[in-house]
């Protein structure tokens, strides 16, 4: 009987990134969000296409045609000829949902054999997005698969699923990098339409498990509550403090699209303060950048 490896949305593969995670990695972002962050720097993962076809018929390149539903399927969808296109993204400009036409519905099998070709530089994968644990099984066969040629495999998540229902997924799951947008529910749910009780969750599990990588923080005045983020953080993982680390990102509105799209970063001497906040609830470890 013919086994057939679980499917993702592929937005892109970068071959050798040093960003996402410990030493060289290959990173892989999977299209589709379960929330909506206010500033997103790569909203155009977040929806997936809806095969409106307003996009093949502004393509200048002619690299996106609609393709009509075959066999079994009735269903329409665009086809991105990825030798044809010169990244010119006028196609994410004109679609109303702002999503990528520039996706390949790729299986694990087919993600690791890109991969084995980055094998003799890298140390590691690390799978983002969108949001990559919304295809958990297809990310059990990729981690599966990268484990066996000695690769650690991290995850970067929003953290609005719950990984404990998802046992095998974290079996090969060596570290995780969550994002705590916000500490109050209300705040969390402006910000992001999602909820944050989930997170919460997903904090204390991660590192109870030994797999939390690092709390990430995008810190903005007036949308996010940084220091009950930072005095949250500490007091719910108290225990395991030296054992991950806190990255304080600094906003940048590059690629933000909506009501925070001409906002300006706090300035050096903001996150100088939130340093030493973290410094006092008990971090060991934090990276401000």
């Amino acid at each position: 009987m013919t086994r057939f490896s679980p499917e993702a949305p592929i937005n892109k593969i970068i071959p050798l990134s040093v960003v996402d995670g410990p030493g060289c990695r290959t990173s892989v972002f999977v299209q589709g969000c379960n929330i909506a962050c206010a500033y997103c720097h790569n909203p155009e993962t977040q929806q997936l296409c809806r095969a409106c076809g307003i996009c093949a018929g502004q393509c200048p390149a002619g690299a996106l045609s609609m393709e009509e539903g075959g066999g079994e399927s009735s269903e329409k969808r665009i086809v991105w000829n990825e030798k044809l296109c010169i990244q010119c993204d006028n196609c994410i400009r004109v679609c109303p949902y702002f999503a990528s036409p520039k996706v390949r519905r790729m299986s694990a099998e087919e993600v690791w054999r890109e991969i084995e070709d980055n094998m003799p530089f890298i140390q590691g994968i690390t799978v983002s997005g969108g949001e990559c644990t919304l295809y958990p099984e297809f990310l059990t066969e990729l981690y599966r698969k990268a484990g066996k040629a000695g690769l650690t495999c991290f995850s970067d998540s929003n953290g609005c699923v719950d990984l404990s229902e998802y046992p095998e997924l974290m079996a090969v799951t060596d570290q995780v990098m969550l994002d705590v947008k916000a500490w109050d529910y209300e705040v969390f749910k402006r910000l992001t339409g999602g909820d944050g009780s989930v997170v919460k969750k997903n904090l204390i599990y991660l590192a109870e498990q030994k797999k939390l990588y690092e709390v990430r923080l995008v810190c903005l005045d007036g949308e996010t509550d940084m220091e009950a983020v930072i005095a949250g953080v500490a007091d719910a993982a108290a225990p395991y403090l030296k054992e991950f680390r806190l990255k304080l990102i600094t906003f940048r509105k590059y690629g933000v699209r909506g009501r925070l799209e001409k906002r300006n970063s706090p300035p050096p001497e903001r996150m100088e303060e939130l340093r030493n906040l973290a410094v006092r609830c008990g971090f060991q470890e934090i990276q401000v950048v």
